[in-house]
């Protein structure tokens, strides 16, 4: 672990920034990608490890906070944290909030470090053969990462055409600019601003921020009610026995979490979801899943936090993101001047350590944060939205200006918001369309460089092995999710 990471500041950072992920975490209708697009700008003057320790810590609290509101209020603060309602809120309705919230809080922390040890166990391998991935190998592998994010956007009939229509409409925002072979510009309809294409900030921002903006101003009024469940004093602290009949389902769930975690553009939502599953298919008594079960709760805490270490394993060897988090989280390396890969390994090996010794001590503080506060942190969640708003809307102004000083930037990101609000009204979701507006320049440059490097010739996509078993995944994911659709 980096021993910088003991520094009062860059501790102090971890601190603020997981409290601030937690707060995020449990008002519902806020989001992680939300908030760290937004805290995005304020890292400009920090350094790279500094500012990916804010970040991360941001994402582990983000993730984490939801399952206050799960639990108290039946209304999860993130859609990682929906499968906790189904136990967590008949338990705190029957009068045990507390064992609820300590059921939760414990194997968030658990998942989180199972996790961890999976991300510093595999991070470096994967990222040492990475470099010998050919630019055909990478482009098959980048092609299975947008099949996989479309494949799984929704589960109802249909789902799967509006998330591939998504996943094509990021790879076309993605298209204006200079092309990454000939260096000529295109479609900037005669715009020189556009000769950079649509920088990332302004999209993430306008899509996570200002579309929340325009969403939450036209929700009826009123604010929830507070359960009364979170009124009563049950204790927050288990005893030992009953963690340690939890052993297995705790290192099941965590390892489902972390394996999901790792493929592309799955999320924590599916994560809790699998874990929770496997839970009552293994359990002796099904029937009390739903009803306030211990091993419910505990299955999806624990996976939905393990899938943050595992999806930062691609993010950080491959440089693919696993999740709109992930995305973001990419925008912040590069804007930082660091491409995850094997060359982060190599060359700023201190910031892989930043970020893996962030990871934990994240976990560590999330755990006592939410001890000392989950009883005043539901409160949160009556905060009016109308409050929010203007600071929001400011951030949003400012972070996007200040990414180049021009007003360009700050008209692309009002004019991404309307379009997320337009497209979450068509039921079309916005995963698909960031990953493939992240992916898609990655993708194209390397069958640029395999285009080049072959002189011209597709051949080596369909006779290298590894290009060519990533083709058969995807084609594979594809026809099966195909049928699944059409059922």
């Amino acid at each position: 672990m980096n021993p910088d990471l003991f520094q009062p500041g860059l501790l102090g950072l971890i601190a603020i920034g997981t409290a601030l992920g937690i707060v995020v975490g449990a008002i519902p209708g806020l989001t992680g990608a939300m908030l760290i697009a937004l805290s995005l700008p304020l890292t400009f003057a920090m350094t790279g490890e500094a500012a990916l320790a804010l970040l991360v810590s941001m994402y582990v609290g983000s993730v984490s906070g939801g399952l206050i509101t799960a639990t108290l209020l039946k209304m999860p603060g993130t859609p990682a944290s929906v499968i906790t309602t189904l136990d967590g809120h008949p338990m705190a309705a029957s009068g045990r909030p507390g064992r609820a919230l300590g059921l939760g809080i414990g194997a968030s922390l658990i998942g989180g470090l199972v996790s961890w040890v999976f991300l510093v166990l595999l991070a470096r391998p994967a990222a040492t053969w990475s470099t010998k991935l050919s630019p055909f190998d990478l482009f098959a592998l980048v092609l299975v990462a947008l099949v996989s994010i479309a494949a799984i956007s929704e589960r109802e009939r249909g789902g799967l055409w509006r998330g591939l229509f998504s996943a094509l409409l990021g790879c076309l925002f993605a298209m204006p600019g200079l092309h990454p072979a000939t260096g000529q510009p295109r479609l900037t309809f005669g715009f020189v601003e556009m000769n950079d294409g649509f920088k990332l900030l302004p999209v993430l921002i306008g899509l996570f921020a200002f579309n929340q903006i325009i969403q939450d101003a036209l929700k009826p009024s009123g604010s929830p009610k507070e359960s009364s469940a979170s009124q009563a004093r049950d204790s927050l602290f288990l005893p030992a026995r009953d963690w340690l009949r939890q052993i297995a389902n705790l290192i099941r769930s965590s390892v489902l979490g972390t394996l999901i975690g790792i493929l592309p553009g799955i999320g924590a939502n599916v994560g809790s979801t699998v874990a929770y599953g496997a839970a009552r298919s293994l359990s002796k008594e099904p029937e009390k899943f739903g009803t306030g079960c211990d091993d419910g709760i505990v299955a999806s805490e624990s996976a939905n936090n393990a899938t943050v270490g595992g999806a930062l394993i691609p993010l950080i060897s491959l440089g693919i993101p696993g999740s709109v988090i992930d995305a973001v989280l990419l925008g912040a390396f590069v804007i930082h001047g660091l491409q995850p890969g094997p060359l982060l390994f190599r060359n700023h090996p201190e910031t892989v350590h930043m970020v893996t010794g962030s990871f934990l001590l994240a976990n560590v503080v999330m755990f006592f944060l939410m001890l000392g506060a989950a009883r005043w942190l539901v409160k949160l969640s009556r905060v009016p939205l109308s409050w929010l708003a203007p600071p929001v809307i400011v951030f949003c102004v400012v972070g996007s200006y200040a990414l180049a000083n021009r007003m360009f930037d700050v008209w692309m990101m009002i004019a991404f918001g309307l379009f997320g609000f337009i497209i979450n009204r068509l039921r079309i979701p916005l995963a698909p369309f960031v990953i493939g507006f992240v992916l898609a320049p990655l993708a194209e440059e390397n069958l640029s460089a395999g285009l080049m490097a072959s002189g011209g010739s597709w051949l080596p996509i369909f006779t290298e092995p590894f290009a060519l078993a990533c083709l058969v995944i995807a084609a594979t994911a594809a026809i099966l999710s195909i049928r699944q659709s059409a059922k």
